[in-house]
């Protein structure tokens, strides 16, 4: 399935050069995200010199339908999408917009965000926010007045998914939590992310606190722009040491949540797996979104959501990748 819209664009286009042959100078042409619309939409960009359309959607994978594959059933999965970054192809999708709970997979836009608004050697200050007390909450231990740098806490937010390291980037690069999840929402608005919408910064279960597999993708694919997110992303072990409220070293070591670059699990051969994110809750599920490559170098994102437990969920996701394969022999 290919990115395409243009009999909308040609209508919308149309629409505006008949605005604008009718004197409709005035108007300020400014077409929001529908958050009711399940795909895409266009951006209208109005300058002193012209009006120009563009097509949000260009150079991205569009799904409208559930994608079906030979021999591949993920019916443990709430959601599952797999997505060619090269073609824009849409290899495989189920429940590609039904508005489900993330978990730790929030902190990919938390991670974004922060590198979008923070700067890498910006130092964060814990306060009492990071004491979070929801039982079997993934946390590195912060206390009020420990500081580290946002690379630090960068590393420690998307390999060892702390809870508590998220509340940090969010206090100090948002200047309030609540700050910092406008900036989450906003950001995911302006990708087309508009069946999302962030309660906190961590994943934790929290009403009004969703998102899909495909809105996922989208976040994903602007978050691997940036290096030191995918740098991160691909480590399987951190060692760091950051300070207290006295300025008294704390020596820290956190390994990679992703089990298949820990060695517990393996992908199907001919695919590397470079990094991605992972998260778990009673709500959520199982859950995991992924960068893989092949062994011609072509790039593909992965995200399975809801299945029921950590094991079901890495071999739905070799079952996954493996569609990899199976697609490029079909076309050999």
């Amino acid at each position: 399935m290919k990115c395409t819209n243009r009999k909308l664009l040609t209508v919308l286009s149309a629409w505006l050069f008949a605005a604008f042959l009718c004197g409709c100078g005035g108007l300020k042409y400014d077409f929001a995200y529908d958050p009711d619309y399940k795909v895409s939409s266009f951006q209208v960009t109005k300058t002193s010199e012209n009006l120009e359309t563009s097509s949000f959607a260009q150079n991205l994978c569009i799904v409208s339908a559930d994608v079906s594959a030979n021999d591949l059933n993920l019916e443990n999965a709430g959601a599952a999408c797999l997505f060619d970054l090269g073609s824009s192809g849409v290899l495989y999708s189920k429940n590609a917009h039904e508005r489900l709970n993330p978990a730790s997979l929030t902190k990919i836009m938390t991670a974004l965000a922060a590198v979008k608004y923070g700067s890498m050697d910006q130092v964060l200050t814990a306060t009492n926010n990071v004491n979070i007390t929801e039982s079997g909450a993934q946390l590195c231990g912060l206390k009020a007045g420990d500081s580290m740098t946002l690379d630090q806490a960068l590393h420690i937010l998307l390999m060892y998914s702390a809870n508590d390291v998220a509340m940090l980037i969010a206090e100090n690069i948002g200047g309030s939590v609540e700050g910092f999840l406008e900036m989450m929402n906003t950001e995911a608005v302006r990708l087309g992310a508009t069946n999302t919408h962030f309660a906190n910064p961590h994943g934790l279960t929290q009403d009004n606190h969703y998102t899909t597999a495909y809105d996922l993708y989208l976040i994903f694919n602007e978050a691997l722009k940036y290096e030191s997110i995918t740098q991160i992303m691909h480590m399987s072990a951190y060692e760091t040491v950051y300070t207290d409220k006295d300025g008294k070293s704390k020596e820290l070591s956190v390994k990679t949540t992703n089990r298949y670059l820990r060695g517990d699990f393996n992908p199907p051969e001919n695919i590397t797996v470079i990094g991605g994110e992972t998260g778990t809750t009673n709500a959520a599920g199982a859950c995991l979104i992924l960068l893989t490559k092949d062994t011609s170098g072509n790039s593909y994102v992965s995200v399975i959501l809801r299945d029921p437990t950590s094991d079901d969920l890495y071999l739905d996701m070799t079952s996954l990748l493996r569609e990899i394969n199976n697609q490029k022999e079909r076309f050999d």
